[in-house]
């Protein structure tokens, strides 16, 4: 192939690969699942920016309206992270929250860090937390409530396997 560094982790032979359309079905899928729980959040809020994408293919699958995100940096690159998650600026407005049922998405639990973090931060202001990811893998520290896939592998999402088009020369 190419243009690909044949030691980067998203070209290992091992990798999940997600395309848009799989990405579609595994949404709803997921919603599926949630809705089949009986539980309806009043807010999704998701952990940018892999859960943004998930948050809001969520939310409109399960009919809510109310969207929120939270920002969080944890992975610094491929296989590369920072030694705890660190909640960045602009913040979601916690007395916004206060009271309401939230559903955390994002796009997988890996280290379940990050996932953990957001979790514990709403649950000191919101009635009840549930998580949602596409991918858990059984390392994380936290298992989601809602899970579509469970994987070991390095996991190809489809917003994050092309470099950012910003700086790139034009065509």
């Amino acid at each position: 192939m190419t243009g690909v560094n044949p030691t980067d982790a998203t070209d290992a032979a091992d990798r999940e690969v997600l395309t848009w359309e799989t990405f579609g079905t595994a949404t709803r899928e997921l919603a599926e699942g949630i809705a089949a729980d009986g539980w309806v959040p009043d807010l999704v809020v998701a952990v940018a920016r892999g859960g943004l994408t998930v948050g809001g293919a969520l939310a409109y699958a399960l009919g809510v309206k109310n969207c929120g995100a939270i920002n969080v940096e944890f992975y610094t690159g491929v296989d590369s992270r920072l030694d705890v998650p660190v909640v960045l600026p602009p913040s979601l407005n916690l007395l916004d929250v206060s009271g309401l049922d939230v559903l955390v998405a994002d796009d997988v639990a890996d280290t379940g860090h990050t996932l953990r973090l957001v979790r514990e931060v709403l649950a000191q202001h919101v009635a009840t937390t549930r998580t949602a990811v596409l991918y858990h893998k059984p390392r994380s520290v936290i298992a989601p409530d809602h899970a579509w896939k469970v994987t070991e592998a390095w996991i190809n999402f489809p917003w994050s396997t092309q470099p950012p088009v910003a700086g790139l020369p034009p065509r």
